[in-house]
C-alpha cells in the first residue's frame, strides 16, 4: 500500500515542478473558467508559484502517509494529516483575502 501511495506523490510532484517554474495555471481550477479579460487582471506566474509551494507541501504530506504506511508509524499520518489540511486552508484564507494576486494597473 505503501508504494501506491508513493505512485501518487508522481503526479503531485510534478504538478508542483510545473508551477513553481510559473508555468501551468490554465490546470488551476476557478482561474481556468474565467474569461480573458478577468485573466488579465491577475498575476498568472505569481498565482502559479504561490499554488506550487502549496502543491510541495501537499507532496510532502503525501510522503508522510506513505512512509507511515512503510514504516507502520501512526504518529507519522497524523502529522502528514494535520499539515495536509494547515495547508489546505492556509492555500484558502491566503488566496482568497487582499486581492494578493491582482495586477497592480
Amino acid at each position: 500500500m505503501g508504494v501506491a501511495i508513493l505512485i501518487v506523490l508522481i503526479p503531485f510532484l510534478i504538478f508542483a515542478i510545473l508551477l513553481s517554474k510559473g508555468k501551468g495555471a490554465s490546470l488551476l481550477a476557478g482561474y481556468n473558467t474565467m474569461s480573458d479579460s478577468e485573466k488579465a487582471q491577475y498575476d498568472e506566474v505569481a498565482l502559479c508559484k504561490f499554488m506550487g509551494k502549496i502543491m510541495y507541501g501537499i507532496s510532502f504530506s503525501i510522503l508522510l502517509f506513505a512512509l507511515s504506511e512503510m514504516l507502520e508509524i501512526q504518529i507519522l499520518f497524523i502529522i502528514g494529516l494535520i499539515l495536509l489540511l494547515t495547508f489546505i486552508i492556509f492555500a484558502l484564507v491566503y488566496s482568497n483575502t487582499r486581492n494578493r494576486f491582482k495586477k497592480n494597473i
